[in-house]
């Protein structure tokens, strides 16, 4: 861990962000490429996972985001936590936005429910569509933590920066299998099942490079951005996430798989960031 800290001390925060997010999108293909090995994941594994994700993306909302937020505002009660409740609220509002703009089709979903604007677009595209949204906030929350040690904030650190991407990476594994084992199962061929896997995930090192300028360039905002990224997570778990895992018996499993992934975060973030 001493080593990898200090590869990302000695390269600049925006490149830092790039190499952090190109490591999610990495795993995320690496995920994906599991359908060269099977060619049904049950779903009960599957609701597993995404619960699991869920509890990496809520522990890191709190740990990584909105508490050093509002231990980085100024001034005290209301005053102190007023950042960290506007950027949450800008976070989730931005992603509301694109989830009723962009069309895309949730993995457990009918294709009668698709959401955003009308298209033609194919179930395989809507999917992929899907889990992009997911990873959006994500290269964003990694974005604006570089973008944080960038100006020197104490409570931005190239550890916790690096730990928030290893958190990201680690849930990132399951959900390239989520959306690739469906596209699999429903007739494609191993290779476009792993290539919409993967693909889905290529948003992520643009938005942790966007958001690691932003914070650069405009250094007031960065307790607003961490919030905002916060909020935008946050919105992803409750209104897809965690609805896909209720669809079947294997509620149970996606709740323990929950409380797995924000332990393992928890840990993570308290342990080494």
């Amino acid at each position: 861990m001493d080593k990898i800290i200090s590869f990302f001390e000695n390269i600049s925060p925006t490149m830092g962000a790039l190499y952090a997010g190109l490591f999610t999108w990495g795993v995320t293909a690496l995920g994906a490429s599991v359908v060269f090995l099977f060619k049904k994941i049950h779903r009960i594994a599957l609701d597993g996972m995404l619960g699991f994700t869920g509890g990496v993306m809520v522990a890191a909302s709190f740990w990584s985001l909105l508490s050093p937020s509002i231990a980085m505002s100024k001034g005290e009660g209301f005053e102190k936590v007023l950042p960290a409740a506007i950027g949450f609220a800008l976070g989730a509002l931005f992603i509301f936005g694109l989830d009723k703009i962009l069309p895309h089709l949730h993995i457990n979903f009918k294709e009668s429910e698709k959401e955003g604007i009308k298209t033609p677009w194919k179930r395989t595209t809507l999917l992929a569509l899907a889990i992009t949204l997911h990873n959006i906030p994500e290269g964003l929350a990694i974005g604006v933590l570089f973008g944080g040690v960038a100006i020197g904030m104490p409570e931005a650190t190239v550890g916790g920066a690096i730990v928030l991407a290893m958190g990201i990476g680690l849930q990132n594994f399951p959900e390239g299998i989520a959306i690739s084992a469906p596209l699999r199962r429903q007739g494609l061929s191993r290779f476009k099942s792993f290539w919409y896997g993967q693909l889905s995930a290529i948003v992520e090192p643009i938005a942790a490079v966007l958001g690691a300028v932003a914070v650069t360039f405009f250094t007031p905002i960065l307790p607003y951005a961490l919030a905002f990224a916060a909020g935008a997570m946050i919105f992803v778990v409750i209104e897809e996430v965690i609805p896909e895992t209720q669809l079947d018996k294997n509620t149970d499993i996606a709740t323990l798989g929950f409380i797995g992934g924000f332990i393992i975060m928890m840990v993570l973030d308290v342990a080494l960031g």
